[in-house]
């Protein structure tokens, strides 16, 4: 969405400013069309501090976009009035203040990108949560006990075969999080948003581990 954004914005400033150049007082139409836009930048402005102290409920990106939003269109237009009017562009002082907006401007990208990343990946754990089904089962031989109290998890001692063997309990009922080098992260399959355990699993030769469908 931000780089469908910017790029409607790359295409539309050449635009807007070859279409005036073009008309007739085309230097005047830039000014009006600049001067338009101080209204607009004010209210994104006000409204994102608002949205900023919380007295306003825009969203985990509405801070972001409406201070970036407005400082991005308060640049673009300060450049098309420079271009239109023919004037050096920015004495010494105003490049230090574009500077900042920019840098700005580019904080709060990054300020709403991380933002929605928080809630997409909120979201989707909440989404798992409910789907728990989708997730592979897991049976879990271990050689030494777990001590496992979840509900929904059973532990069976398994029969000693022959003398040494290496794995001793057994556990059902668990199911695959995530798996992240050589750790598995596995969840019981009565797991809740609110009250639900993780085990933290090393792969090495201490467990054995069968995924099955169900």
């Amino acid at each position: 969405m931000l780089l469908s954004g910017v790029l409607v914005v790359a295409l539309a400033f050449p635009l807007a400013y070859g279409a005036a150049r073009r008309g007739t007082g085309g230097a005047g139409v830039l000014r009006w069309m600049c001067f338009s836009a101080v209204p607009l930048v004010t209210t994104l402005l006000v409204l994102g501090m608002l949205a900023g102290f919380e007295t306003i409920d825009a969203g985990p990106m509405g801070t972001p976009v409406l201070i970036g939003g407005a400082l991005l269109l308060a640049l673009l237009a300060r450049l098309l009035y420079v271009r239109g009017s023919g004037a050096t562009f920015a004495a010494a002082g105003e490049r230090t203040a574009l500077g900042v907006t920019t840098a700005i401007i580019a904080l709060c990208a990054y300020w709403a990108v991380g933002n929605y990343a928080q809630e997409k990946g909120q979201a989707d754990a909440e989404l798992l949560s409910h789907n728990l089904h989708l997730r592979p089962a897991v049976l879990l031989d271990t050689s030494e006990r777990l001590s496992l109290a979840w509900p929904g998890v059973r532990e069976t001692p398994l029969p000693e075969a022959e003398a040494g063997a290496h794995f001793r309990y057994r556990y059902e009922g668990l199911r695959l999080l995530a798996q992240s080098g050589n750790r598995m992260f596995l969840i019981p399959r009565r797991w809740t948003w609110d009250t639900g355990n993780v085990l933290v699993l090393p792969v090495d030769a201490g467990v054995r581990v069968a995924f099955h469908a169900g």
